[in-house]
């Protein structure tokens, strides 16, 4: 089985404890953090905005991944590089001109990715998926966390590996919402690159624990 990444999300965490959650995962195996940035128009929902993410850019020692569910993020591209983020994702849903927006993600030295929600179909990204780093698949309806998985989410997963394969791409599958010990194995197994976990780690009585099973898929 190929080698995976585990992106704890930090919409999860303690924000009591925000140092604290930190560097409990610079400190687990977990590759890479996934931060939510959201504006309550996509979603009905706002999460913490620029101070946040410079504070927590401070303490992170891995790959910061951003996922903006904002309306027009084209605005805040260098904003976001400024604080930090070495992966910057936005929303096709939220974007007229998605080529140009991830020329300018790349122009301000980041990688470029593209989240999908549950009803974009795949094949709206043929046309650029050479240009994406990484595809985000929501896997529940963004804007909250502790969601339930949503099942359509498997279907999805084949049907982008098979446009990347086609492609001779190299964009990474990332899975975002509801994972957890019941789907992680089969997820990685039909072709996710990264799963993004927050309920599921930041629940658990052992969260450095949760993240080895779930690096290793040992449960």
């Amino acid at each position: 089985m190929k080698t995976h990444k585990i992106a704890p999300s930090i919409l999860a965490a303690d924000f009591g404890n925000l140092q604290r959650d930190v560097e409990m995962v610079n400190k687990s195996e977990a590759d890479w953090f996934h931060i939510d940035i959201m504006d309550g128009v996509f979603v009905p929902n706002i999460s913490f905005g620029m101070p946040v993410l410079k504070s927590i850019s401070e303490h992170a020692k891995k790959f910061i991944d951003v996922h903006l569910m904002i309306v027009d993020p084209d605005r805040y591209i260098k904003t976001f590089a400024d604080l930090g983020s070495n992966m910057l994702t936005v929303h096709y849903e939220t974007c007229t001109h998605l080529h140009r927006t991830l020329q300018a993600i790349k122009a301000n030295n980041m990688q470029a990715g593209v989240a999908l929600n549950p009803h974009t179909p795949v094949h709206l990204l043929k046309d650029v998926i050479q240009d994406i780093d990484l595809v985000c698949v929501m896997s529940v309806n963004p804007g909250f966390g502790g969601q339930s998985f949503i099942e359509n989410t498997y279907e999805k997963v084949s049907e982008l590996e098979e446009l990347i394969r086609s492609k001779n791409a190299k964009t990474l599958i990332e899975i975002d919402g509801g994972v957890t010990d019941k789907n992680a194995k089969q997820l990685v197994e039909i072709g996710a690159d990264v799963l993004v976990a927050g309920s599921y780690v930041f629940k658990s009585k052992e969260p450095i624990k949760t993240i080895k099973g779930l690096k290793e898929l040992s449960f």
